[in-house]
């Protein structure tokens, strides 16, 4: 279990493994076939400025001022059927498909890595209670996540469990950052307009949907009037979830209330990529306008790991654990790591819409 933990935890070094990892091979398409532009899956968000962070955690800190030009962002995270479009067309495989290589990860026994199949992360409820003062602790985690042998975006929870053809509305899931990059070339190339994933900076201004320095993206209290606003864990974590909002994993995207932009799952549901490296200390130096994230990572937690950042928050989000469905909060991960809560939303660089 050990080297297990190394694999997916760890991770491989930065940008300078992909091509090891098959990434710098150019990209197919088994069809030429262009596909337009749906601005009924995107939102324009209005050129602007916004209140970014909060006093709440470290490296949410300080509240800056920040301008950005206006952009395209998704209505809504991607799905599996449209990642499945893709995965057809092209014939990527993701991170989790593939076997992984001893050159990517050498702190572990040639014999040992060869034993390991291809897979993914998958939330596994523990066997017993974990006190609520332990939920916070460094590396509690590990009690709640498990490799699976044959997880992936095609089968979110285990090769015996219902795959993703069942879940075609859902987030697609187990999605690595480097996955995602390849998803956002691939639309490139089909409708001739760049995709790509948003700037830190870019998603919280979207996702705070025109409000300024609310806890959360529909305003101060959790629930209003009663009226649950996003899909994230209710119960006592992580064991216990009732399933107040009706969902125990992913729900559908679309099901919960819309921002002030008209975006969905900005809180809860899964984790979306970023285009930024992870620094704890960025906010302090960020430029002011159009920021794009800084050049290197730092995770004290984990010194040696250069990590992207993301945001929203998931379905396991409770207060009782990390509350990261508000729309400051950051969570960091490797590149090269999917799991079973983590997804992306995209942004395109289109004209902007005339009035």
């Amino acid at each position: 279990m050990g080297c297990v933990f190394l694999l997916v935890f760890l991770g491989c070094k930065p940008d300078e493994n992909a091509k090891s990892l098959g990434l710098k091979i150019p990209l197919k398409s088994n069809s030429d076939s262009k596909v337009q532009f749906d601005k009924e899956r995107m939102a324009w968000i209005p050129p602007g400025s916004f209140d970014m962070g909060s006093e709440m955690n470290q490296d949410e800190q300080p509240i800056h001022k920040v301008k950005l030009d206006g952009f395209w962002i998704g209505k809504y995270e991607v799905t599996n059927e449209e990642f499945a479009e893709f995965a057809r067309d092209s014939g990527y495989k993701t991170i989790a498909e593939r076997k992984p290589k001893p050159e990517d990860f050498p702190e572990i026994p040639p014999g040992e890595i060869d034993k390991i199949k291809a897979g993914s992360i998958v939330f596994t409820p523990p066997d017993e209670d974990i006190p609520v003062e332990r939920l916070k602790a460094h590396n509690a985690f590990l009690a709640w996540w498990k490799y699976v042998a044959g997880a992936s975006w095609r089968f979110p929870e285990g090769p015996q469990k219902e795959g993703a053809e069942k879940k075609a509305k859902h987030p697609v899931v187990h999605i690595a950052w480097y996955d995602a990059q390849e998803y956002c070339k691939w639309l490139t190339h089909k409708t001739g307009i760049k995709y790509r994933l948003p700037t830190e900076a870019e998603w919280e201004y979207a996702a705070r949907g025109g409000l300024q320095r609310k806890e959360y993206i529909w305003g101060d209290k959790q629930e209003l009037e009663g009226q649950i606003m996003a899909n994230i864990w209710q119960g006592r974590f992580p064991r216990e979830n009732t399933k107040k909002d009706g969902y125990y994993t992913t729900a559908p995207v679309g099901k919960f209330p819309p921002n002030g932009y008209g975006l969905f799952d900005v809180g809860g549901n899964v984790w979306e990529w970023c285009s930024d490296w992870y620094m704890p200390n960025y906010y302090r130096n960020s430029p002011v306008s159009n920021p794009k994230g800084p050049n290197e990572s730092y995770d004290p937690n984990e010194p040696g790991q250069w990590k992207r950042v993301q945001r929203s928050g998931s379905f396991l989000c409770t207060d009782l654990y990390c509350g990261a469905f508000r729309p400051s909060r950051r969570m960091k991960t490797t590149p090269d790591t999917g799991m079973s809560h983590a997804g992306f939303r995209v942004v395109a660089e289109a004209p902007a819409p005339k009035d």
